[in-house]
């Protein structure tokens, strides 16, 4: 399936991002997260019941997002702001309020001013766009260093591979193939990568991390999504946060926007 929107090349950056739930990293007070030894006689349980104890606990989250997109076509860059409530909602705006997003479980929602269009849906067009199905948690995963999946439904393999711990499923899967590194520190993910070897798709997200508050959050995040020739990347890099501050989510659609429409 392809998406057809107009100018979709000079856009598409802004509206990738703005409809995907981010979650992120750097502000006052903020130190790098480095270190750690790997164990190698460490069993896979006791590395992944270690990456779930290690998940950030905050309610609502703010800041702005630096985001830098490249196609092959063309690269873009742009400054976004960010305002979260865990689990919840995620409303982004670029400046001026020219696109902006509103996005919960239920719905993925933006409009984009400069073409006078919006989008109303589910999450098949992400999913589309980086070429793999996805849903809100995956999507908040995917961008708190987490793992897109629920590693504990399935069996894993460990070992010990450079300075980080890696884990396959133990039983194959037929469409996908999956692979999870974790830096020692933490046990957040380093590297997550799932493939689609019949359609010729990966996607893959490399991280680095800072501790906010308590809280080891990304500090970069750095998405490859590839399908045959094609190849799109986006690097994140997220600024000013702030923790557990109230906050609203202002959205609506202007009146006389075209709907986009996938086909």
């Amino acid at each position: 399936m392809r998406i057809q929107i107009k100018d979709v090349c000079k856009n598409r950056a802004v509206i990738l991002l703005l409809s995907m739930a981010v979650l992120g990293t750097s502000c006052k007070g903020t130190k790098s997260v480095t270190g750690g030894e790997v164990d190698s006689r460490m069993s896979a349980k006791n590395i992944i019941d270690n990456h779930y104890s290690h998940q950030p606990k905050f309610k609502t989250l703010s800041g702005r997002v630096k985001i830098d997109y490249s196609n092959g076509d063309g690269t873009q860059g742009v400054n976004v702001s960010l305002r979260m409530e865990k689990d919840k909602v995620i409303w982004m705006s670029a400046p001026l309020g020219v696109v902006k997003a509103h996005i919960t479980p239920e719905k993925v929602s933006f409009y984009n001013k400069l073409d006078n269009e919006y989008f109303e849906g589910d999450f098949s067009y992400l999913s589309d766009l980086l070429g793999t199905d996805l849903d809100f948690d995956k999507v908040q995963n995917l961008l708190l260093g987490s793992s897109v999946l629920d590693l504990r439904k399935e069996k894993f393999t460990s070992s010990v591979s450079g300075e980080n711990y890696e884990l396959k499923p133990r039983k194959a899967r037929e469409l996908f193939k999956i692979l999870l590194q974790l830096e020692p520190k933490n046990f957040k993910i380093a590297t997550q990568e799932i493939s689609q070897p019949e359609k010729s798709r990966q996607l893959q997200i490399k991280y680095t991390y800072q501790d906010i508050s308590g809280n080891v959050l990304p500090e970069d995040i750095k998405i490859v999504a590839a399908e045959a020739k094609d190849k799109t990347t986006i690097d994140l890099n997220f600024r000013n946060l702030e923790l557990n501050k109230p906050m609203n989510f202002p959205y609506k659609v202007p009146k006389g926007f075209d709907k986009i429409t996938l086909k």
